[in-house]
């Protein structure tokens, strides 16, 4: 798959690493719901975006919206429990915050979801992680992006002041208490030139 993504001035590096997890901050949005946010937590991200969007066996998909069958504006790739992640960093990655988030989640990060917007007509429109566990517990659902930022919004169920954090380079937002409850996310549409992006997103058994 053909790709050009601009790379950032600030991870001029081809060695992937981890930075610790105690530089996350904190962010109440209210009614339960928090986000933990770690600008950079991977080096050497734009390397690990070339791999994932060439090697990793992207599938398009269709839906029905509204009486039509349109085309999913991104491409999926999922990786469920038990399953060989297409990077050894993703799997260091889904340990770290298993480790980090062991006391307050309870369980470990088990499955993988990536998502690839190839550029700003590709988006996921409004909602919550809410099918399995998600729709009546509260859990946690951590996003790891690398390539060229795009934003990431978070409002109110049913409507509200959003929250905006643009996310890329191996930036890393968790979601946790009760958001895919009482919040819900969305990556919009952008009229900008914008590079291509993917996010891996890091779920508990039983949340999709």
């Amino acid at each position: 798959m053909t790709t050009h993504l601009q790379g950032s001035l600030f991870d001029q590096t081809d060695r992937l690493g981890l930075a610790p997890l105690g530089g996350l901050r904190r962010t109440e949005l209210g009614a339960g719901a928090w986000i933990d946010v770690l600008p950079g937590w991977l080096s050497g991200s734009d390397a690990l975006f070339g791999q994932l969007a060439g090697e990793v066996p992207w599938r398009a998909e269709r839906r029905t919206m509204y009486d039509h069958v349109v085309d999913v504006p991104r491409l999926l790739a999922y990786y469920g429990e038990g399953d060989p992640l297409p990077h050894p960093v993703l799997a260091e990655a889904r340990e770290a915050l298993t480790g980090h988030y062991a006391r307050e989640l309870g369980e470990p990060f088990a499955t993988a979801g990536l998502c690839y917007y190839r550029d700003g007509r590709d988006s996921v429109a409004w909602h919550g992680d809410r099918i399995g566990r998600g729709a009546r517990e509260d859990t946690m659902v951590a996003i790891l992006s690398v390539g060229a930022p795009r934003d990431l919004l978070l409002r109110p169920m049913g409507g509200g002041g959003a929250v905006r954090r643009p996310l890329g380079h191996g930036d890393l937002i968790v979601m946790g208490g009760s958001c895919q409850r009482t919040w819900e996310h969305c990556v919009p549409k952008s009229t900008r030139a914008t590079g291509p992006r993917i996010s891996i997103q890091f779920r508990p058994h039983g949340v999709r």
